[in-house]
């Protein structure tokens, strides 16, 4: 009996999907709930699990294809897939030569792209030093190995959905909003004394470090409380005003950018906030993340600083209509009391659409997360 391997239905915020690459090939067993194929959507990798045991008969759609939901993409000859069978006793003088024999090499990791180039070169991929991560052998490195290791090379790569997805959101960020920063500066000092003091008792207490991010989250929301107009976002005519603060926290992986959101999160402690963050973030670079997980959010905060940028303007994640930036903290000599001494400093950075929100807002939005970090006892008092 003969089973079709169709598209799941797509989300509604997503038209369509590309294959992103197969796990299986026309005669290769399978067992049900197995990873069949990868579908790349502009927001998330979806998996498409085997329905039945049995025998990959057919592949309708190949890698880079564009399919929608319900389309027909495999066919399987349902059968019931028994174990490979155990190898027999070798004879002895086999199983001696067998003990002296070298070792067999673990087979390089391909990507699909590469696996082709080398299949039609007939290239051994175990000769190709792989400058993907973790050793992975692109295509460029095929290409180069096929022809001499030459230095002037090039490789066209077709943009990722989720790419082009953030490219094309970028732009329209651009093109729509009346885009402007503001900058400030803030002493850590506090925090940061705060965490050494409380660090071992914390982990010991949620299983989890207490981080700067949390911090920022905490101090974002007493400042969107303060100045609502930075939490709201356009809709046509109308401003509409959120009474929630679900805060997205950009998360930078392999495939590009992505934005969780923490919803309700002026409801969360510290360390639901670590731990919601750490999921987010393991979930995101693993491929497993929901669309649910990335959709909404009336704010969003972005930080730079882990890659070393000490200052910058960041981009709107449209609806929204304020993004604040962390960047690197540096010791720098500051004034306090008169005395110049050496202080944990970060530069922050707010962009907002000018459209809806004065610069007066913006101004006083981020003095209110300046002033809260530098004195984090502000939100035990609810000042």
């Amino acid at each position: 009996m003969t089973i079709e391997v169709k598209v799941p239905v797509l989300p509604e915020s997503v038209e369509d999907a590309v294959i992103a690459g197969w796990h299986k090939s026309p005669g290769d067993t399978i067992r049900r709930d197995e990873n069949l194929v990868d579908l790349e959507t502009d927001k998330v990798v979806l998996e498409v699990p085997a329905p039945a045991d049995g025998t990959l008969k057919e592949i309708l759609a190949q890698e880079g294809d564009t399919v929608l939901s319900d389309d027909l993409i495999a066919v399987i000859e349902e059968g019931v897939v028994t174990a490979a069978p155990v190898a027999s006793e070798a004879p002895v003088e086999e199983v001696a030569t067998a003990a002296v024999a070298e070792p067999v090499a673990e087979a390089p990791r391909l990507s699909p792209a590469a696996r082709r180039v080398a299949d039609e070169e007939k290239v051994d991929p175990g000769k190709i030093e792989g400058s993907g991560r973790g050793g992975r052998v692109t295509k460029g490195d095929v290409i180069n190995f096929v022809k001499g290791g030459g230095s002037r090379q090039e490789e066209r790569v077709k943009m990722t959905r989720l790419r082009s997805r953030i490219a094309e959101r970028m732009k329209d960020a651009q093109n729509t909003a009346a885009l402007l920063t503001s900058f400030n500066e803030v002493d850590l000092k506090a925090v940061m004394d705060l965490r050494r003091k409380y660090q071992d008792q914390f982990i010991a207490r949620h299983g989890i470090k207490l981080g700067l991010m949390s911090f920022f989250v905490k101090a974002c929301c007493e400042a969107l409380r303060k100045f609502p107009v930075v939490n709201a976002s356009m809709d046509g005519d109308e401003i509409v005003y959120h009474n929630y603060q679900d805060i997205g926290i950009a998360v930078s992986t392999e495939r590009g950018l992505m934005v969780p959101v923490l919803r309700n999160a002026e409801n969360m402690g510290l360390a639901d906030i670590e731990n919601a963050i750490a999921h987010f973030a393991q979930r995101a670079r693993d491929g497993s993340i929901s669309l649910e997980d990335l959709q909404g959010g009336t704010f969003s905060i972005t930080n730079g600083g882990v890659f070393g940028s000490l200052v910058s303007t960041p981009l709107l994640n449209p609806p929204q209509s304020a993004i604040l930036g962390m960047h690197t903290i540096k010791e720098r000599p500051v004034v306090v009391d008169g005395e110049i001494v050496a202080r944990p400093m970060m530069y922050l950075a707010i962009s907002y659409d000018h459209r809806l929100i004065d610069g007066k807002d913006a101004v006083q939005f981020l003095v209110a997360v300046k002033e809260t970090l530098e004195d984090p006892s502000r939100l035990l008092l609810g000042l």
